[in-house]
């Protein structure tokens, strides 16, 4: 996982806001079924197209409810990126 944030004060539990970038195409109205985070997808005739997922996280178990519900469906995940805490 990278961070544009230290990180000193990250725990466990703590709320934050991630990005996950998987390889393949999210339907945006799937965003119910990954914690109501706002689905993007990058589409290039070049390379394979890019889904981007943005949103909060009430704890790392939530966040790795998403990556194994991307898992499942079989999406290489290309990052996850620590954002901000959540206000």
């Amino acid at each position: 996982m990278t961070s544009s944030k230290t990180g000193n004060d990250l725990t466990f539990s703590l709320p934050v806001r991630y990005r996950v970038c998987v390889k393949g195409y999210l339907d945006e109205s799937w965003s119910e079924r990954f914690n109501d985070m706002r689905i993007s997808n990058q589409l290039s005739g070049k390379i394979s197209p890019l889904a981007v997922l943005v949103g909060p996280a009430m704890d790392q178990s939530e966040l790795v409810g998403v990556l194994n519900s991307l898992y499942e469906m079989h999406l290489p995940l290309v990052s996850v990126e620590l954002l901000a805490e959540r206000d």
